[in-house]
């Protein structure tokens, strides 16, 4: 079975989080569905929610759909938050469901050793950091490897993209002083920086910094499907020049022309996602970013350990196998020994 990393997932913060190890009857991703699809690496996501208000839709009568923009979160609410959800993944490794991927040769054992799978962890959204970034260098010691500086709100760092359909991702301000600090410091030590959530004035700023590969974990193409969090043209031609890569994400919305979140959606439409990233900018920059648990899933993939489904229907559409394993596995690999230092 082919092996495949897996740029995005939210299974830490799920009710039932306490079955990954042993298998959730619900649910996209947990370990044993993670071995069925062939899944050795996945960037395992801390995400603390705003307690409400994004999930709201803005009235409109122009055909337009937009949600609330979510309102802003407390260092100290995600801090703690972060600190508990963190903790699971790290009993999970130190249980041995998981190994926590601090350098790229734990990646790389993952891939062929037929040990626990790699889990990278993941920040979506900083907000766990302080202004100051006092905190960072204890996360960085505490295995954190990848971290996007903004979900879909506002914080110190940035202004996360807000769920508008049909919209340009050109909606407020880019980048603070501390935001660019931020990155900066990520960047020194080691630590990979997603742009999936930054509206685009903070996707220029971070690609005009040229710190590292530009990475979009959990994303798709703007030309497919216009809603504001995914990536236009302009931004796909901006990563590939970087080396860097647009893990596609498989959340129905953001995959359909018409936005819906339907559990209905063809697998093909994933595909046709990578093929236009690869026809725009080359398959070494198409990689995978499911959501998984963060989001409408089409129901034909059946979760994670229906991840050989999908490497079928790439190769299927016209992918070489070798340009499937590079989709699977090769091009984050890259992108990811980029960034890390260790």
């Amino acid at each position: 079975m082919q092996p495949t990393f897996d740029g995005h997932n939210d299974a830490l913060t799920r009710e039932d989080h306490a079955l990954i190890a042993e298998g959730r009857p619900g649910g996209d991703l947990d370990i044993p569905k993670m071995r069925a699809g062939g899944i050795r690496g996945a960037t395992f996501a801390v995400f603390t929610s705003s307690g409400g208000g994004h999930d709201v839709q803005v009235p409109r009568d122009d055909g337009v759909v937009e949600w609330e923009y979510a309102p802003p979160l407390e260092h100290d609410v995600a801090a703690a938050d972060a600190a508990a959800v963190a903790g699971r993944l790290l009993g999970l490794e130190r249980a041995g469901h998981l190994r926590l991927a601090r350098r790229i040769e734990d990646l790389d054992a993952a891939r062929w050793d037929g040990g626990p799978p790699a889990a990278v962890l993941h920040f979506e959204g900083a907000e766990a950091i302080d202004p100051g970034l006092e905190s960072l260098d204890l996360w960085y010691a505490a295995g954190l490897r990848s971290l996007g500086p903004v979900w879909s709100r506002a914080n110190a760092f940035a202004h996360g993209v807000p769920f508008v359909f049909p919209s340009s991702p050109d909606i407020g301000p880019g980048l603070t002083v501390v935001g660019k600090a931020l990155v900066r410091r990520c960047a020194e030590l080691g630590i990979l920086v997603d742009v999936s959530h930054l509206n685009e004035a903070g996707f220029w700023d971070l690609a005009r910094l040229e710190l590292g590969p530009v990475v979009a974990s959990h994303s798709a193409a703007h030309a497919l499907c216009a809603a504001s969090r995914n990536l236009t043209d302009a931004q796909l031609d901006a990563i590939g020049a970087s080396g860097g890569l647009v893990g596609i994400v498989f959340a129905t919305p953001f995959l359909r022309p018409d936005f819906a979140e339907d559990e209905g959606t063809p697998i093909q439409l994933i595909v046709e996602h990578a093929r236009h990233v690869a026809d725009r900018i080359g398959v070494a920059h198409v990689a995978l970013g499911s959501d998984f648990d963060g989001a409408t899933m089409p129901k034909a993939l059946g979760g994670a350990a229906g991840m050989p489904k999908l490497l079928k229907a790439l190769r299927e559409s016209g992918f070489s196998a070798e340009e499937v394993a590079a989709i699977a596995w090769e091009n984050w690999r890259r992108v990811l020994a980029a960034w890390w230092r260790d």
